[in-house]
């Protein structure tokens, strides 16, 4: 396969059939990136294109929830240690055991986490817009401004209501919150917001501020204008990274730093890759 090219696979672990773009040259050094809510596996194409061409093999996978194949039922699949889990087979499946891993948002937490608990799994992390679990747990439960950046998960944890407000009107919530940076359509096909939504009605704030330091050599990229996170959450991911840390703040870049700054972003991960050990 030539860099720039990019093709659809499906790989079936633990019981669940998870859909994957693959891109860059057989061979190449694997890379795992994990999306966030409301996106998929498209929000890494622009970031994908420059990792295929240094010569990079990637997977960009729809997470548990987001595959049509694995939407479990039941909020407690949705609990973060199995979306860990997720993420440690798909290392297995697709890298041999060990990658250099990628994470936006809830892919973000699931990235930190797998570093955390498998850091033999892991080669090296970026980490995007969320930081270490510990650090926004604290801030979470100490910072009036994340408190208030953190409010709008009420609606989401509230079943039903949240699907109603986000799909009326052809999905004009989820359309305004992706304008210019994804597409609602894959959301509002029947089945699959609820499973997204799950993702928050089973995240527990107190397990988030029990994970571990993680040892491996890692790059935390956060945008200034993120809405949902602030500076406190940020700033203080480091405390939580025992091995070499390098902390990346954009000025002027919202939550979508793949979307809004995909060579920047690219950039930063090649050079995390470049340097670990």
């Amino acid at each position: 396969m030539l860099a720039g090219t990019l093709a659809r696979m499906r790989i079936e672990t633990r019981g669940l059939t998870f859909d994957v773009t693959e891109g860059g040259p057989p061979g190449g050094p694997p890379v795992i990136l994990l999306h966030g809510f409301p996106q998929n596996r498209g929000s890494w194409a622009g970031v994908t294109a420059h990792l295929n061409a240094a010569g990079l093999r990637t997977f960009a996978i729809d997470q548990r929830g987001y595959s049509p194949g694995a939407r479990p039922s039941g909020v407690d699949a949705y609990r973060q240690a199995e979306c860990v889990a997720d993420a440690a087979a798909f290392v297995d499946e697709l890298a041999g055991g060990r990658a250099d891993v990628v994470g936006h948002d809830f892919g973000a937490l699931v990235g930190w986490q797998l570093a955390a608990a498998h850091p033999d799994r892991v080669r090296s992390l970026t980490a995007v817009s969320v930081p270490h679990p510990a650090a926004f747990a604290q801030a979470v439960f100490t910072d009036p401004d994340q408190q208030r950046r953190s409010s709008y998960i009420q609606l989401f944890l509230m079943v039903g209501k949240a699907e109603a407000v986000l799909t009326s009107d052809d999905g004009a919530r989820l359309r305004t919150m992706l304008d210019g940076v994804g597409d609602a359509a894959p959301l509002l096909e029947p089945g699959a917001l609820t499973p997204a939504l799950n993702w928050y009605r089973a995240l527990a704030i107190e397990e988030l501020a029990k994970v571990g330091p993680v040892e491996r050599p890692t790059t935390f990229v956060w945008g200034d204008r993120d809405t949902a996170v602030g500076l406190v959450a940020a700033s203080t991911a480091g405390e939580h990274v025992t091995g070499d840390y390098r902390f990346l703040p954009l000025p002027g870049v919202d939550h979508w730093v793949p979307e809004r700054q995909p060579e920047v972003l690219a950039q930063a991960i090649l050079a995390r890759i470049a340097d670990a050990s």
